[in-house]
């Protein structure tokens, strides 16, 4: 199930809404409701691999518990390393076996037989989030719960289970134990979850189908334009389709009293790919760096190799294939040449050419991102060139005038413009903004309701990963 779907915004949510408000306000009750609301979302998509979520989170649960018995002992490191090893090994078996064995059989010209398993809808997300409970545990920032049922709905909680942001436990811990919800929040969650219904159904889904018609079809006819034009529009799709996603969970989290930290903060402003990164994917970044980069030794000893490991494993999370691990490497090669080379003149580049450096180096890291063989790859870049003889300037051409209005409307919407403007309006004018707001969410979930009816193209990018 997904947000964008009539089931979930026609029935599962007025559902859930209904009996989470119109029952006792215990938030005993409300947890239970929400945790067997939580298990039917994952288990609608996911009947038989809800199991392999249970096993995960009480292994978690059971690691937990075992560090508090034996704090300070060896047998705390002991339950770390147990839950560490058991829930990482699960993730590696159903998301990485099959790419290493087909490695393997591609560099020994073994024939082992073994395609791997179907990818569990949000593995990685839920898998990271029950590390980061364990290992906090361990290091003394949290206290191991002992109601596995909220842990179980800690890590199973659906408006952030398969798609993030990551949340950490000791974000949430506390209003796990009691929360309280306000009309203000629920409106505030009303207009963040229509922001990122519109960003998907309007924006990722109207660029997504550019992109498949450009550089998703024949590549042997695609010119130089439509390469580039193609690429533009997969960056605002992904953008898009995951902030949206984003907010949709921010937003579905006031309507039940949960706060999650933000996950995006307009990436395509940076003026350095750093600064990107700290705007992209905030909570994957976090993750990385608090439990990966910092425990290597940060900034104080071999700092070179621990930015290049922890992008690998960037790279590696994102996906099972080499074409993720090279675009994991890519930005971790630009990271290391801006920290050594360029932040020494950095104050001397002008603003707009800092800016256009970075679109192009994450222009070229999302044709990394998109191309999963380097046969595909190859084709692109003979497009892209300009050295496709066969290339179809006029599809592209069409495709550029037809979908002008939509790439001007992703520009501006990927900058704060238009939280600016909200913002001076409610300082300003407050009676207006009050009509404003309200009016203008409604119109973005009628527009939504309209174009779900009539559109079969809706797919969620980030699900696979």
């Amino acid at each position: 199930m997904v947000f964008s779907s009539l089931l979930f915004l026609g029935l599962f949510l007025p559902l859930l809404l209904a009996l989470y408000y119109l029952g006792p306000k215990q938030v005993t009750y409300r947890n239970w409701i929400l945790l067997i609301a939580s298990l039917l979302f994952y288990a609608w998509g996911e009947p038989v691999r809800i199991l392999l979520l249970l096993l995960g989170a009480f292994v978690g649960y059971l690691g937990g518990i075992w560090i508090e018995r034996y704090r300070g002992t060896k047998w705390a490191k002991a339950g770390l390393i147990f839950a560490l090893v058991v829930d990482i090994g699960l993730l590696v078996l159903f998301k990485y076996a099959g790419f290493f064995v087909s490695n393997v059989n591609a560099l020994f010209g073994s024939s082992i037989d073994f395609a791997g398993f179907a990818l569990p809808l949000g593995i990685s997300f839920y898998t990271f989030q029950i590390l980061s409970y364990v290992i906090d545990v361990y290091r003394g920032e949290t206290v191991g719960q002992r109601s596995f049922s909220k842990l179980l709905l800690y890590v199973s909680l659906f408006p952030q289970l398969v798609a993030g942001p990551i949340v950490r436990y000791v974000d949430v811990e506390t209003q796990i134990a009691e929360r309280s919800v306000s009309r203000e929040n629920f409106s505030c969650g009303a207009v963040r979850f229509t922001q990122g219904l519109v960003k998907k159904v309007i924006f990722a889904n109207f660029a997504g189908n550019v992109v498949d018609s450009l550089i998703g079809a024949d590549m042997g006819r695609l010119s130089a334009m439509g390469a580039w034009l193609g690429i533009l529009m997969f960056a605002f799709q992904i953008y898009f389709d995951f902030s949206g996603y984003s907010d949709m969970a921010i937003g579905l989290g006031h309507f039940f009293g949960f706060t999650f930290l933000e996950n995006f903060d307009y990436p395509y402003i940076s003026k350095s790919v750093t600064e990107f990164w700290r705007r992209w994917h905030m909570s994957l970044g976090t993750f990385f760096r608090d439990y990966v980069y910092i425990p290597l030794g940060g900034n104080r000893r071999h700092q070179l190799f621990n930015i290049a490991v922890v992008w690998f494993l960037t790279g590696f999370w994102h996906g099972a294939s080499w074409n993720f691990i090279f675009w994991g490497l890519y930005y971790g090669a630009f990271l290391i040449f801006e920290k050594k080379v360029i932040f020494r003149f950095a104050d001397k580049i002008p603003s707009l050419f800092r800016h256009l450096y970075t679109l192009l180096v994450v222009l070229g890291g999302w044709v990394l991102f998109y191309f999963t063989d380097l046969a595909s790859l190859k084709s692109f870049a003979i497009a892209a060139l300009g050295r496709n003889l066969d290339g179809n300037n006029l599809l592209a051409f069409n495709a550029l005038t037809s979908n002008l209005w939509l790439i001007i409307a992703m520009a501006l919407f990927s900058t704060p413009l238009l939280r600016i403007l909200l913002r001076r309006l409610r300082e300003k004018m407050p009676r207006v903004y009050g009509v404003v707001l309200p009016v203008g969410t409604l119109i973005g979930l009628w527009a939504c309701f309209i174009l779900l009816i009539s559109q079969s193209y809706n797919p969620f990018l980030y699900f696979r990963f």
